[in-house]
């Protein structure tokens, strides 16, 4: 007969997975790096953990050059490219725009200052 093995109930909570709670899935938003490269041409680098997706990061690029846009006395801006990257858990984007006082040419436009109310109301920081 083998000897009886008592596993403490304590070891066995250490190999349970741990269960989500909702703190998970709250965005944690890591700062905003802004580099005016010339004139109106304007460099946004980004960082956050916890996003669901590479959208998450490319929004708060997109709200950072809104705010940015707003302070430099500026009603528009257009998006010329974003480069997402993910390491760690810490996504990462390096985003770049122009900013005008009138709408820009081009289908990647925003509107500053709705962009920025919009922003406010989802809970995503500006610069």
């Amino acid at each position: 007969m083998k000897p009886f093995a008592f596993i403490s109930p304590l070891a066995l909570v250490a190999c349970a997975p741990l269960v989500p709670t909702a703190e998970d899935f709250i965005p944690e938003y890591l700062g905003v790096e802004t580099r005016l490269l010339d004139g109106d041409l304007v460099q946004f680098n980004v960082a956050m953990t916890k996003a669901l997706s590479e959208k998450d990061v490319r929004r708060y690029a997109e709200c950072a050059a809104a705010q940015y846009t707003l302070i430099r006395g500026y009603g528009f801006a257009r998006h010329l490219r974003t480069n997402v990257t993910k390491e760690g858990g810490v996504w990462a984007a390096d985003a770049v725009y122009t900013i005008s006082p009138t709408l820009p040419d081009g289908v990647a436009t925003i509107d500053a200052e709705v962009t920025v109310t919009a922003c406010q109301e989802t809970g995503i920081p500006t610069v």
